[in-house]
Order: structure tokens, then C-alpha cells, then sequence
């Protein structure tokens, strides 16, 4: 029981608060060795500081760190994985966004243009989600005999009992915020709000994370009080149970042939990952397939550029909220864009006054099509990899960014490695990507 018990508190710990993952967060073990090898080669030498425990800078330090993986990710999913060079990368088209978006996902080592098939989409249903509104009552007192109440959820075929109890003092709004709290913390698929309408009423309204519907089951969620633990009747008084918007699964169409989906977003052929976005009018279609090569690399550009402006954006202002004496990482940034600014200007990437970068596209194409985009805009894929290792540097120890205070030199030639000696200094809670 205690195992378990553990295990709930911190899946809800990092559900509350870790921050959202990709599978670019994920590392094979010789990838977390190489990473391990780096931080003991930084910390062999270094030398010894106090420790920090000024509020902003462990703001900064985590603030860049994030930016840092994120660049790293961007990095990473414009890459092929069999190389780091982002002219490689397929992608994919829709011809109308508004129906569907498109994005490859096959394997571009082993890629014949001409076996990847395209299709048209057309959509005449999206996936939706259940929905229940609750009765709606006056914010007023309660009628709820003061005790102590629960009711279940059942989701995924798991019950889960919420226990809450009511005091003479409390209103009926009051419980259904108080109910909504709880179970938004559980995290168990279901959200709570409570709604309102012109003439002082309110009812609490729950609703799946989840779209679609399984098999033969008519609904995502159960809520029931019949055989709760504590005093029932919770679940009548509110008009928990009544399914107001009950859930539907996806239906369209591939090349004229029907199908359907629990979800709005799914994959096919393992070569395309599609998001619905709106339901076909008139039995349109959209048209789905790969960009030409010039057009791909132009797409893997805009968003390398998009990756890195969030980047500089969110780093800086990180930066600017910190202050402090330590220019390193802006003096670091600023080095690395007076290497290729004229390279990249030439091809039609510029920096702005911000650090940012700035496309020409005109120029851009023209110089991919001048001669092999792998020689003309090598530029590009040099600035790229100079920033992934910009970025790597970062995540390995974001502290070494922030002001320091050193207490002595270690004596050269004679010590030992000690790679978790970072998380001392930073005063950090591991997060959950190193």
C-alpha cells in the first residue's frame, strides 16, 4: 500500500509539475554515459564555489536550461537519424490547413519520393470529447446534510473515490470549486470547472482528456455514489452523472475509403502523422503528400529559425530579469553570430538588433537552387551545429552561467571526478531530463 501510495504522489508531481516532454527527452544509455563523461570532466578541475541560493538565479539557471533542451529539440527534429543535417529532413504538405495537418515521420535514410504515397483527406466528423453538466443550482446555501461524502469516477476501467466534506457554512458554489480543485489535482483524465448562467445559478461541469469511444462503451467516464465508501447522495444533489455531450470518434475518409479514429491526430503508414483540424464542406478534400526537396529545406529553415528565436527571446529575458555581472552567455551568443553573419547573409538569413534571425526567402531559394543545397547553404547547417553544442553546453551545467562566488582552486593533476557535484552547487531538484 505504501509503494503505491508513493507511486500516486509522484505521478501527480510530475504531472503538476514537470514540464512537457518529446521523444527527443529520451536517451539511449551510451547517450546518458557521453553525458555523464561531460559533466565528470567539467567538475574534475573546476573549482569550488559557495553554494547558490539567490531565488533569481536558480530562475535564470533552470530558465535557460529549458530554452536550451528545447533549441535542442527543435534541432533534433528537423535532423534525419542518420545525420544532423537539417537539409535532409522530408516534409510533409497539406493543401488545406483548415481540414488537416500534415507532418512526415517516416524514415528519411531510406526514402524513395516515389513510395511514399499522397492522398486526399476529407473529414465529416472530428473526434470530440465527453461532457457532463452537472444540474444548475443557486450559489446560495447548501441543502446537503453536513458530513462527510464521496463518490466514484470510473475511467480506463479504474475507480477512484473522492472523499470531501461539507460544513453548515459552505455555499453551494463554494463546494462545486471546492469539488472542481479535486479533481483537477487527481490528474486522472477528467477536468472540472464550474459554469454560471444570467440568473445566479452555477453547475459543475466535468470532462475527458480523452476523445473518441472504445469498443461498444458509450461513454469515457462513469461517476456513481452507489457504492462509495462515505455518505452518498453527492452525485444526484450536483447532476454528476447525466452525460450532456456524450463522446465521438473521428470519421473520414482516405482516397474515398472510410475510416475512423478515437483521436483527432493519428498516423498513417507509419510515413505521416495527421491532426484534424475542421470538418470538410461540400465533400472538399485536402490533398496530403511530401514537399518538393527545395521546398522541405525552406520549411526545415523557417522552423530551425523559429526554434532559435524562441530560444534568444526566452534566454534574454531571462537574462535581463536576472542582471547580475556575468555577460558569459550573451558574450558566448554574440561570438557565434559574428562567425557566420556574413556567411548567412549572403544565402539570406540575417541577425536583427535582438539576436534574432530574419528570412529572406527570395534569396534563400535562390541559393538552394544555385547548385547542391548541401554546398551552397552549408552555411546554415555550420551555424546549426554550433548552436546544438551551444545548447548541449548549457543543459550540462546551467549554473556555470550565474554569478559565482569561488572559495578555492583546486590543485591541478590531482583530483577526482565528481559529476553530481552541479546539483550541489545549483541547489536544484532533478527535473525529468537529467
Amino acid at each position: 500500500m505504501a509503494s503505491l501510495a508513493l507511486q500516486s504522489i509522484y505521478n501527480n508531481y510530475l504531472t503538476q509539475f514537470a514540464p512537457s516532454t518529446s521523444r527527443y527527452d529520451t536517451h539511449k544509455k551510451d547517450e546518458l554515459k557521453n553525458v555523464y563523461k561531460s559533466i565528470a570532466r567539467q567538475t574534475k578541475e573546476s573549482p569550488i564555489f559557495l553554494p547558490v541560493s539567490d531565488e533569481d538565479a536558480v530562475k535564470y539557471a533552470v530558465g535557460i536550461k529549458e530554452s536550451a533542451r528545447d533549441l535542442h529539440n527543435v534541432i533534433a527534429s528537423l535532423s534525419t537519424d542518420n545525420s544532423l543535417n537539417l537539409l535532409d529532413k522530408k516534409t510533409a504538405f497539406s493543401s488545406d490547413e483548415d481540414i488537416a495537418l500534415a507532418k512526415y515521420i517516416g524514415d528519411d535514410s531510406a526514402i524513395d519520393e516515389d513510395q511514399v504515397p499522397s492522398f486526399d483527406l476529407g473529414v465529416s466528423q472530428l473526434a470530440s470529447k465527453q461532457v457532463n453538466v452537472g444540474r444548475f443550482i443557486t450559489d446560495g446555501a447548501m441543502t446537503l446534510v453536513p458530513d462527510t461524502y464521496s463518490f466514484d469516477i470510473n475511467i480506463n476501467d479504474t475507480d477512484y473515490e473522492f472523499q470531501f466534506n461539507v460544513e453548515s457554512s459552505d455555499t453551494n458554489r463554494d463546494m462545486e470549486e471546492k469539488l472542481a480543485r479535486l479533481i483537477n489535482r487527481s490528474n486522472i483524465g477528467v477536468t472540472a470547472s464550474v459554469e454560471s448562467n444570467e440568473i445566479g445559478q452555477s453547475a459543475l461541469r466535468l470532462e475527458s482528456v480523452a476523445t473518441g469511444r472504445a469498443g461498444d462503451k458509450e461513454s469515457i467516464f462513469t461517476v456513481s455514489d452507489d457504492n462509495t465508501s462515505k455518505r452518498a447522495g453527492a452525485v444526484d444533489y450536483f447532476g454528476l452523472s447525466e452525460v450532456t455531450e456524450a463522446p465521438r470518434n473521428a470519421e473520414f475518409t482516405l482516397n474515398g475509403t472510410s475510416h475512423d479514429a478515437y483521436s483527432n491526430s493519428f498516423t498513417i503508414d507509419r510515413a505521416y502523422e495527421i491532426t484534424l483540424t475542421g470538418v470538410s464542406e461540400d465533400g472538399s478534400t485536402t490533398r496530403i503528400g511530401l514537399k518538393a526537396d527545395v521546398d522541405s529545406l525552406i520549411s526545415n529553415v523557417e522552423s530551425l529559425v523559429e526554434g532559435y528565436n524562441r530560444f534568444i527571446h526566452s534566454t534574454m529575458e531571462f537574462a535581463d530579469a536576472y542582471g547580475g555581472q556575468n555577460h558569459r552567455f550573451r558574450n558566448e551568443i554574440a561570438g557565434i553570430q559574428n562567425v557566420y553573419r556574413n556567411e548567412l547573409d549572403s544565402i539570406g538569413l540575417s541577425f536583427d538588433d535582438n539576436g534574432g534571425l530574419v528570412i529572406d526567402e527570395k534569396y534563400l531559394r535562390a541559393a538552394a537552387l544555385e547548385g547542391d543545397p548541401h554546398d551552397t547553404l552549408s552555411p546554415i547547417t555550420d551555424f546549426t551545429s554550433e548552436m546544438l553544442l551551444e545548447a548541449r553546453k548549457i543543459s550540462l551545467n546551467p549554473m556555470n552561467y550565474t554569478d559565482r562566488i569561488v572559495v578555492a582552486y583546486k590543485n591541478p593533476g590531482h583530483n577526482f571526478s565528481n559529476p553530481y557535484v552541479t546539483s550541489y552547487y545549483s541547489g536544484l531538484m532533478f527535473n525529468s531530463f537529467t
